[in-house]
This record gives C-alpha cells, structure tokens and sequence, in this order.
C-alpha cells in the first residue's frame, strides 16, 4: 500500500518536473537500471513491481538531491 502511495508522489513529481532536466529525472533512470541490474544479478526471475520501486526510490532521492544543486553543494552545469 506504502508503494502505491509513494509511485503516485513520484508521478506528480516527474509531470512537475516535466521539462527540467534534472536530478529527479536523472534519479529515475538511475532507479531504474539499478532495479534492473539487481534482478538480473538476484537471478529469482524478472520483476516489473522490483524495478517500479527502484525507480520510485530513485525519483524520490532526485527531488532530495535537486536542492544540493540551487545551494551550490553539486554542479548542475554541462561542461
């Protein structure tokens, strides 16, 4: 039930953030590969809700870390 509330959060999340490119896009594709690359190495077969909580997590960490970005803790220009 937690995850279905957390999977809506991090869809309002991303339609906010829908034309920024920033840490919580960036966060969902790194959720999604590590959720993917997880289950490839756990070998219990493949599993859509296992890589949906990973990117969930990840968009959830991006929005944390997009502030770290304003106060100038982390670049958020392209060299």
């Amino acid at each position: 039930m937690i995850w279905y509330f957390l999977g809506i959060i991090a869809i309002v999340l991303l339609i906010v953030n829908w034309r920024k490119q920033g840490a919580v896009w960036g966060g969902l594709i790194i959720g999604f590969f590590s959720g993917l690359i997880l289950i490839l190495i756990k070998g219990n077969g493949f599993s859509w809700i296992s890589i949906g909580k990973s990117a969930i997590a990840g968009t959830i960490i991006g929005v944390l870390a997009e502030p770290l970005r304003k106060w100038g803790i982390i670049s958020g220009t392209k060299s």
